[in-house]
């Protein structure tokens, strides 16, 4: 696949016409979008497929790195709370620290990359999980041990929400398989921390800090390709003229956005409570602990090949709504087996809700078909991820809050799948094929 330059104010082959009837009655489109730059220089073929070839390995060694740090903690925690000597109220706010941090950090990404460029920025955010997983590992005390993680989930955040954005700006006619690459390379990192960080740490010794800090390692690599991205692309930071182009849309009055976030906060409320309490549901109905730690390494894996062909799939129709119905099925069929049949169904139940959390690759999806340019991707981006996360922290909360009181997973598990029906009529509009930029008139980014 070859890059290609920014995308210019008009839609991309991969996002389908809009009526004329959705526009903003009061102005013309085309007054309201800036001026088409002239187009760059292109480099020669060979070189611009090569550029192209590097930055989808950059984009899939990314997305790899984006779970390690939270996914690689869970089946150790114990021995670090113990070692740390971290009482349970910290330990479980740990699960609500990755939602807030990828919200907070996330708001921030679209001014970075504005000011230093997508590329850049994303490098830099490499960065800072390099360095916060290698920290943490070496942390004397709770609170340094919370803020390294903080510092590495940080990058986590604008990686999060710029990958996207790399996608759109540079693959304007391969969204669908270029994000169908990123979900797949991050589902595989989420499985493989899952299933590997105690295995590694055994190996190297049965120290948690080594183990832990291994990872860092992998995002080491992840740094210094996106360095050489940097280096031999050589226009991460926009131009004076291209800055002047930029547009700000008040991204708080579309209706569309504003769908695409409690989209995007439904079914991350789901996955993270599945990551937290699975095993726990599993082990509870009589399941042995390993293979409840299979069911949920399952749950994880079917994300892979789903995330690389859905977001392909979902790209190539002019709306969505299908899929968001299809996932929205499974996962209210999963939790009704867990609750009634957890044990005999285990299996079935434990591919539906992997199916079901697929819902993540469709939103990430759905956000680089909603704005027609690179940049109005990025202020969507970053509104749907950041307001999602926020409305997420409280949901794997309120799951072991309901356990604690009740002694079982009825309550729990009623409350996820009632939750996945506002996901599904929300994700309904949000799956409508529209641009934002058809809701909010934009206005001029001075430079």
């Amino acid at each position: 696949m070859s890059a290609a330059s920014p995308v210019s104010p008009v839609s991309s082959a991969a996002t389908p016409p809009t009526s004329a009837a959705t526009r903003t009655p009061t102005q013309p489109l085309a007054a309201q979008l800036p001026a088409a730059q002239p187009p760059a220089a292109q480099p020669p073929a060979g070189r611009g497929q090569r550029l192209g070839w590097l930055l989808a390995f950059a984009v899939a060694l990314a997305a790899v790195n984006l779970r390690p740090v939270v996914t690689s903690l869970g089946p150790q925690l114990h021995q670090v709370r113990t070692d740390l000597h971290m009482s349970a109220t910290v330990a479980g706010l740990l699960t609500a620290v990755p939602s807030f941090c990828f919200a907070v950090f996330g708001f921030a990404a679209p001014a970075l990359a504005r000011r230093f460029g997508p590329i850049l920025v994303v490098a830099a955010g490499m960065g800072a999980i390099t360095a916060g997983v290698a920290a943490r590992s070496a942390a004397g005390g709770t609170a340094v041990f919370l803020l390294l993680t903080a510092v590495a989930l940080g990058g986590v955040a604008v990686a999060n929400v710029l990958l996207p954005v790399v996608i759109k700006r540079y693959f304007p006619d391969r969204v669908g398989p270029m994000i169908g690459l990123y979900s797949m390379a991050l589902s595989a990192g989420t499985a493989l921390a899952a299933a590997l960080a105690v295995p590694l740490t055994g190996a190297l010794g049965g120290n948690w800090r080594v183990g832990l800090g291994s990872w860092a390692v992998l995002a080491a690599l992840g740094v210094l390709v996106w360095v050489v991205t940097v280096v031999v692309r050589r226009d991460g930071r926009p131009t004076a003229q291209g800055a002047a182009a930029e547009v700000r849309l008040p991204i708080i009055r579309s209706r569309t956005a504003w769908a695409l976030a409690i989209y995007f906060g439904c079914q991350a409320t789901g996955a993270y409570a599945t990551m937290g309490w699975l095993s726990q549901i599993y082990q509870d109905a009589g399941v042995s602990a390993s293979t409840s730690g299979v069911l949920l390494a399952l749950v994880m894996a079917i994300g892979v090949p789903v995330s690389f062909v859905l977001p392909n799939w979902a790209a190539r129709r002019g709306d969505q709504r299908i899929f968001v119905v299809v996932l929205a099925g499974c996962g209210i069929a999963a939790y009704a087996g867990l609750a009634f049949a957890p044990a005999a169904g285990q299996w079935l139940w434990a591919v539906l809700l992997g199916l079901s959390n697929c819902a993540f690759p469709l939103v990430l999806t759905m956000i680089g078909l909603r704005a027609r340019t690179s940049g109005g991707v990025a202020q969507l981006s970053a509104f749907s991820q950041g307001v999602g996360y926020l409305i997420s922290i409280p949901g794997p909360i309120l799951v072991g809050t309901f356990y604690q009181r009740t002694g079982g997973w009825a309550l729990p598990l009623g409350f996820l799948a009632v939750l996945l029906v506002p996901q599904l009529l929300i994700g309904l509009r949000a799956a409508r094929a529209r641009h934002i930029e058809d809701e909010v008139a934009p206005t001029p980014v001075s430079a």
